[in-house]
């Protein structure tokens, strides 16, 4: 069996529960943090191996369990071993292209969402799966790759004083749901801005650049609707569970992340409105410069006809056509150019065609 696969496609054939990881590989080393914590006391190791995790079970702590890459697929096996877990969602952990979703087990809960982040490039979002698995006693995160988003729990945790300290596995699970989400807004910030710098380019600049610059956009609001739409029905789905490990005060956090899940797509929809209305506005304003051109390109055709068409009457070659035998025929034919180009010019402005 293959230990990675970039589609989820490829893993047609297999039988259900097959732990195959399927999404990027991202070269880093495989990492295990482990956070234990109780209002008095807190300790942070980093552990070899999954098995050292039996050691931290204990009725007065509550454990996060941080694990940073997936391709090390031993790691899920033996945590499903140890703590029960079900094989379908040891196979979700490791599929990146996951929906987000809620489950409820007897044991615990699985909720799976995305991680999204400003990528170098302006018009390219990082997208990050990050599932977890909520217990009495612990919380396991898995996330793709080590990055920063959990740095300001560990700081709140490392304060004594916190009320992180003080509340269950289900308020940590909330604290990690709304730091997430919170990324969602530095997202929806830099959106913001970056359409309105486009939307200035295009009324006074459309070129071709600004129309790819608006169909990137708009494929990359594709991908942010599929993950944040989402998130409001998992949301809801919590504050609707009858789990007995979610208790009645954290359910009304939860609620709060929701208000925020909605805002956030409520501002996806009208982005796209946005980009569809900035596509009409782009069409419309290439639509209005190529009449523009072809206005002046008229006027000026309109202006040589009547000189093309004395030009060509007196440039046949009859032997008895009077005017050739006039000392002033010359300069008085320039003249007559020069009169009908100008009486033209003046009707056309009088009639505001230039």
């Amino acid at each position: 069996m293959p230990e990675s696969l970039s589609y989820a496609s490829k893993k047609s054939g297999l039988p259900p529960g097959s732990l195959v990881h399927v999404g990027e590989v991202h070269e880093h080393e495989h990492k295990i943090t482990v956070i234990s914590y109780n209002p008095e006391t807190i300790i942070r190791h980093t552990l070899k191996s999954i098995d050292e995790i039996r050691s931290y079970r204990s009725d007065n702590s509550i454990t996060w369990v941080i694990i940073e890459g997936l391709r090390e697929i031993s790691t899920v096996d033996a945590i499903g071993r140890h703590f029960e877990i079900h094989g379908l969602v040891q196979e979700d952990i490791l599929n990146t292209h996951q929906r987000p979703k809620f489950e409820e087990f007897e044991n615990y809960l699985y909720i799976v969402l995305k991680a999204l982040a400003l990528g170098k490039n302006k018009l390219n979002v990082d997208y990050e799966q990050v599932s977890l698995i909520v217990m009495k006693d612990f919380v396991f995160t898995f996330k793709e790759k080590p990055d920063a988003i959990f740095n300001p729990i560990i700081e709140r945790l490392d304060n004594e004083k916190s009320h992180l300290r003080k509340f269950g596995s289900d308020y940590l699970a909330y604290v990690i749901l709304d730091t997430i989400v919170d990324e969602y807004f530095a997202l929806q910030d830099a959106f913001d801005e970056y359409i309105e710098i486009i939307e200035d380019e295009l009324l006074n600049n459309p070129t071709p650049r600004i129309l790819t610059t608006i169909q990137k956009i708009k494929r990359e609001l594709i991908f942010l609707r599929r993950s944040v739409a989402p998130l409001r029905e998992l949301l809801k789905n919590i504050e609707r569970s009858e789990s007995i490990l979610l208790d009645e005060r954290t359910k009304r956090y939860f609620g709060d992340v929701y208000d925020h899940s909605l805002r956030i797509s409520e501002a996806m929809e009208s982005y796209r409105d946005l980009i569809a209305g900035m596509l009409d506005i782009y069409l419309s304003s290439v639509s209005n410069k190529m009449n523009e051109t072809m206005k002046v390109l008229t006027v000026f055709a309109s202006i040589f006809i009547p000189l093309t068409f004395i030009a060509g009457v007196y440039g046949m070659n009859f032997e008895y056509m009077p005017e050739l035998g006039w000392k002033w025929a010359y300069p008085t034919l320039w003249l007559v150019f020069i009169a009908i180009s100008m009486l033209l010019l003046r009707y056309f402005k009088r009639k505001h065609w230039l």
